[in-house]
């Protein structure tokens, strides 16, 4: 990893030393914005505006050039004193996101929504604007999202479990086709090797993390983190019987789940209950 470079006779402003990090880490990469655009998985003009401060890009941007620059955790924290709004992205988050990077395998369980590594850009963006996002900003991190999804491409993509709540496939998106795209989207992301897909009907009742998104982190070496979401805030756990107590309420919603191939054909069933076009 790249040692960090000392700060004196660089700018202190902020946005300027974010950017001035920015084209620094490309210049000792030898690669061209394009080049890097086509590497990351976003147009290559935003980076060119990253690097001339005329936009900050979004935190999921940043991760994804630390990771490529290989200066984990760096560039977020630059984006952060940038951003000016500490409250915006708070450290635990920031750190989640590196580690995320980092893993060798993922288990998650969504209470409502997707996960952004299964969404495709119609869900997000619907998703994202009920969060109260418009216009460029919106665009923006709906492309940001799409880029995130790489993590699960190639050959050495970690393994992902995901536990899907009867109630996110169950909530449609306005628009018919892109929903009938969604549902078709999970079920083929199901068919990978290192995708397992499960659903949890509602019939099962209760359970232990009725009103919590979790995300499994196992990191190299063996030690694995979780991170919490609700509606309001996210909340990165390391203590391991924190951790261990997540982990038990997890594998006992599992044990009520669908086996893989029986969700799979969950998925499939819903997908034949959507039109294939909206009346007129």
């Amino acid at each position: 990893m790249p040692q960090r470079r000392v700060v004196t006779g660089r700018s202190q402003e902020p946005r300027q030393r974010f950017a001035e990090e920015l084209r620094t880490l490309r210049a000792r990469s030898g690669l061209s914005l394009r080049q890097v655009g086509e590497r990351l998985g976003w147009d290559w003009s935003l980076f060119g505006k990253m690097e001339k401060g005329e936009t900050l890009g979004s935190p999921e941007v940043v991760q994804a050039l630390d990771t490529h620059y290989g200066t984990p955790g760096l560039l977020l924290a630059l984006w952060e004193l940038a951003a000016g709004d500490h409250t915006q992205f708070r450290e635990r988050y920031r750190r989640y996101m590196a580690l995320e990077a980092k893993a060798v395998s993922l288990w998650h369980f969504a209470v409502s929504v997707l996960p952004g590594l299964l969404q495709t850009p119609g869900y997000a963006r619907e998703v994202l604007a009920a969060g109260g996002l418009k216009g460029k900003e919106l665009e923006q991190q709906v492309e940001a999202r799409m880029g995130r999804r790489e993590l699960l491409d190639g050959e050495d993509a970690p393994p992902f479990r995901t536990i899907l709540s009867e109630a996110v496939l169950r909530t449609p998106l306005r628009e018919l086709g892109e929903w009938r795209g969604q549902l078709e989207y999970v079920a083929d992301m199901a068919e990978r090797s290192h995708v397992t897909m499960q659903v949890l009907p509602l019939s099962v009742g209760m359970h232990g993390l009725d009103s919590t998104a979790l995300m499994f982190l196992r990191l190299p070496g063996g030690v694995t983190v979780a991170y919490t979401e609700n509606a309001h805030r996210g909340e990165l756990i390391e203590e391991n019987a924190s951790v261990e107590r997540l982990h038990r309420a997890y594998d006992a919603m599992r044990d009520l789940a669908l086996s893989p191939a029986e969700s799979r054909k969950f998925v499939l069933a819903i997908l034949e209950e959507v039109p294939c076009e909206a009346s007129i």
